[in-house]
């Protein structure tokens, strides 16, 4: 407790020096700046009085600031990361510097998504098929009591606008660079006194602003549609009925990388005749690839909330049931000109179903307010995945390699067939299934204890059970062959007994080829230290078996087993693995206490202490791995095949805390709202990308203490500024199994770690120490009937590393400046300017291994900058 103590203290002191600071400056002023109406704790509140972490982005900064996604959302929340990966699907959304949820199906992100009271389980969802926003809230710290599922780092909640009875609407086109068109329709009105519905769409379509060079094909590019249709019905003032039902398309040709560290691997694919990205300049947006990369995916889903005032309570009611079908990604993986990798698929169903019940108290004059409630969910996954060797992948091996090296082992020792080794179409085919069902309980309750003090408590009870499959089909022979002892440094017993007899009987009549051909005995030379065509040294050379080949070999060996790729993979769950049933049931209790006191019109403080919690997830990926003890009992079943890895299946659950002390104020100009915090998850669910597939683990402890704020500042009626920032100070407090992470085994005799791994102490990469969004704008008036406005955002993160499983001198800086300008006309008629990126700021938003090419290193450029024009017409 002693470092909660410390930070506590000190926060303490910031808040109470931010607090006395400006209260004497608040005491004859007046306010009128508009009231924002959150629903952060489930109940409508102004953001003032709302004892929470949250920055909320309303409706008029969306559209003016040309806010379409989620990627754009983080240039006017400095807490918020958007990372978008290998495909279109794998958005990475992190708070305060906890992230997780993306590149591998099993994975649940830290951060949890709602769209209208919705939980979406992955974040892939985007904002742009949301024609009419009400505003979006990201509230920061874990969120369990009230959000129950994976809300342990925080929650982003998209509200959209109501339908209304008014008839109303507009259409709008939109034309960019990269031949970007845009188009959009949205139209709403009262069917009857009782009923109103809403309906709206978009379209969009933009070329790459990437290019297949060798295939003079674009990559990057946008093609999508959408629909959305609500009713809301009324009948009486105590019950209301919200119906909503949405569609999407998306279909691209995603996502360009630039090599940006190069190892030996590169001359290969130069002697080869291949190509790769520029080693000279990562950002020209060029690639090259033996083929396009097309992404697919279709999701809809419809949802229901009933509210039905009873009188001392509202009992409401949010059904839902999504579909993400024929979710198909297929990337050329090697991303050279070569066809190293060859088929490199992907295709995901998921289908959802919530269910959220809660009772909410309606007296406002009493001293208690209380919410008690329930939350069930349950989702299937189905995953198919395919990897195989392409036409090139033998000649490039050959080149990494001592192609006679293979040739001896594959053949002569192994009896493969001469050429099988990494021939065209070896590969793994996997199928991945999960069931999830979980079901939460929570209360809360607010004491006001006088006017101006309110006391909260909080509960939540949590379970959640998931039932997991794998079966996997590999076809790679070479990579089954079992070339390495236990020790991993020298030769297996079976290649050890393979081989004594063969040097025995002497090499030519063992192999029946002549010793003295010169290819041979480079070969021999070359793999045992020794030249076998006298006989003087072929017994001496044959005496010293087996301890002088196990010293000598250990290198070529070696390298061998590192271009082992798809290692033999043990299949389990359902009665596949008697060992390994593949489930996992956890439960936890979670709360919250909270104190806010209202010190005057203009100033709120809070302070609270909260948990939160995340159940186990699975790594739904080849690299799903049997933990050591399991081993003896996998053998004894016979369901342990050769040369096999020992790793990790799944990482176990998450638990956060956070402890927090906020000012909230708001006066005659502006607001300004700061909280500082001090926030641990412990069992960080880690993913990494190790060059053939993604290792999941359990990180002991990851930390953040800190500060982050917003505020508004309005000197005359025409001109507001805003400010947003943050201050992280991030470290692994207990990390020392890192290189599990990073690919390496935990030793199945001694439990302990291959490699260097360690990572306590350090600090995690991708988390930047200063981050901060600053914007304005003004509005003006032309003539009476002609008014616009001129905005603009600039967003700014400090140097940091890019991810934990690449190099750290490759590292990140965000400086990005954004700008809008708007005309309307007249009442109906108005035209937007916009630009993002306006500098052509560079940078890299993530970074991963090269798949099959050790020490080069591949990375995700950012978007270069992109510029349009929107025409809307309103009625």
């Amino acid at each position: 407790m002693n470092k909660y103590t410390k930070s506590v203290s000190t926060i303490a002191l910031l808040t109470g020096t931010l607090l006395f600071g400006n209260a004497a400056f608040a005491q004859n002023s007046s306010v009128f700046t508009d009231e924002v109406i959150v629903t952060a704790t489930k109940r409508a509140t102004t953001l003032q009085e709302t004892p929470v972490a949250v920055t909320v982005t309303t409706a008029d900064v969306i559209e003016k600031a040309r806010i379409l996604d989620l990627n754009d959302l983080q240039s006017v929340v400095p807490t918020l990361r958007v990372s978008q990966l290998q495909n279109s699907a794998n958005t990475s959304l992190s708070i305060r510097g906890f992230a997780n949820g993306t590149n591998n199906i099993g994975l649940e992100p830290s951060v949890a998504l709602f769209i209208d009271g919705v939980y979406r389980s992955r974040a892939a969802s985007q904002i742009g098929d949301l024609p009419v926003l009400e505003r979006i809230e990201v509230l920061s710290g874990p969120q369990s009591t009230l959000f129950g599922k994976n809300a342990s780092a925080g929650v982003v909640s998209i509200v959209s606008a109501k339908p209304q009875y008014e008839t109303q609407g507009h259409v709008e086109f939109g034309y960019g660079n990269f031949n970007q068109v845009t188009a959009e329709g949205y139209v709403t009105t009262g069917l009857s006194d009782t009923l109103a519905v809403s309906l709206g769409g978009g379209f969009q379509s933009r070329d790459g602003y990437g290019e297949i060079v060798n295939l003079g094909e674009d990559i990057n590019d946008v093609r999508n549609i959408n629909i959305r249709a609500q009713a809301l019905y009324e009948p009486t003032e105590e019950f209301s009925l919200r119906f909503i039902g949405d569609y999407s398309e998306l279909d691209e040709n995603c996502c360009i990388t630039a090599t940006d560290v190069f190892s030996a691997t590169t001359a290969v694919v130069a002697g080869l005749g291949g190509q790769q990205s520029s080693q000279d300049d990562s950002f020209t947006y060029e690639t090259f690839l033996n083929r396009n990369t097309p992404n697919s995916f279709e999701d809809w889903g419809v949802s229901a909330q009933a509210d039905y005032d009873v009188g001392i309570a509202t009992l409401t009611s949010i059904t839902s049931y999504r579909e993400n079908a024929g979710g198909f990604t297929e990337s050329d993986s090697d991303f050279t000109s070569l066809d190293i990798l060859g088929n490199v698929s992907q295709i995901v169903n998921l289908d959802t179903f919530t269910q959220e019940l809660r009772l909410t108290s309606n007296d406002s004059d009493s001293r208690f307010d209380w919410m008690i409630g329930g939350f069930y969910f349950n989702e299937n996954i189905e995953q198919n995945s395919t990897t195989s060797y392409g036409a090139d992948t033998r000649d490039f091996v050959d080149g990494l390699l001592d192609p006679l090296n293979l040739l001896f082992i594959e053949n002569e020792i192994t009896n493969l067939p001469f050429f099988s080794a990494f021939a065209e179409g070896q590969g793994t085919v996997e199928n991945f299934t999960q069931d999830n069902e979980s079901y939460s309980l929570f209360g809360t309750v607010d004491f006001h204890v006088t006017d101006k003090l309110t006391l909260t408590g909080g509960l939540n009870y949590t379970n959640d059970d998931k039932d997991v499959t794998a079966t996997v089909v590999n076809t790679d022979a070479f990579a089954a062959l079992n070339l390495l002892g236990a020790d991993g440094d020298e030769l297996s017993p079976a290649l050890g007994a393979a081989l004594t007899p063969l040097v025995a009987q002497g090499v030519a009549g063992a192999v029946g080829v002549d010793p003295t051909n010169a290819n041979v005995g480079a070969l021999l030379a070359g793999t045992f230290g020794v030249d076998p065509v006298t006989s003087a040294q072929q017994a001496g050379f044959t005496g010293a078996l087996p301890g002088a080949v196990s010293d000598t070999v250990s290198d070529t060996l070696n390298s061998l087993a590192g271009n082992q790729f798809f290692t033999p993979f043990v299949n389990f769950g359902d009665g596949i693995n008697t060992v390994e049933p593949g489930e996992s049931s956890d439960d936890e209790l979670t709360w919250t206490l909270k104190a806010a006191y209202e010190i005057n019109d203009n100033f709120n403080v809070f302070a609270s202490a909260a948990t939160g919690f995340k159940a186990t997830s699975w790594n739904l990926t080849r690299n799903s791995r049997p933990v050591p003890g399991d081993v003896a009992a996998l053998t004894a079943e016979g369901l342990a095949p050769d040369n096999f890895l020992t790793g990790t299946r799944f990482a176990g659950p998450e638990e956060s805390t956070v402890f927090e002390l906020g000012l909230k104020s708001r006066f005659e100009k502006g607001a300004f709202n700061i909280t500082a915090f001090d926030q641990s998850i412990e069992g960080f669910q880690a993913v990494l990308f190790v060059g053939t597939a993604f290792n999941l683990i359990t990180a002991g402890e990851q930390s953040v203490r800190g500060l982050e704020f917003d505020g508004t500042y309005t000197p005359i009626e025409s001109l507001t500024f805003n400010l947003a920032g943050a201050y992280l100070d991030a470290e692994y407090d207990d990390f020392q199994n890192a290189s599990v992470l990073r690919g390496g085994e935990i030793d199945a005799a001694t439990g302990g770690i291959d490699g260097i791994g360690n990572l306590t102490g350090e600090r995690p990469a991708g988390i930047p120490e200063f981050a901060f969004s600053v914007g304005g704008t003004y509005s003006f008036d032309l003539t009476d009937s002609m008014d616009g406005y001129l905005r603009a955002d600039f967003q700014w993160e400090d140097e940091t590393t890019i991810n934990d499983n690449v190099p750290a001198d490759v590292t990140r800086e965000v400086a990005q400046l954004n700008l809008a300008a708007g005309l309307n006309i007249d009442e109906n008629i108005s035209l937007q300017i916009w630009a993002r990126n306006v500098t052509n700021d560079e940078f890299f938003n993530s970074g991963f291994p090269t798949p099959a090419q050790a020490g080069s290193f591949n990375f995700y450029p950012n978007q270069p900058r992109t510029y349009g024009a929107v025409l809307r017409y309103n009625f």
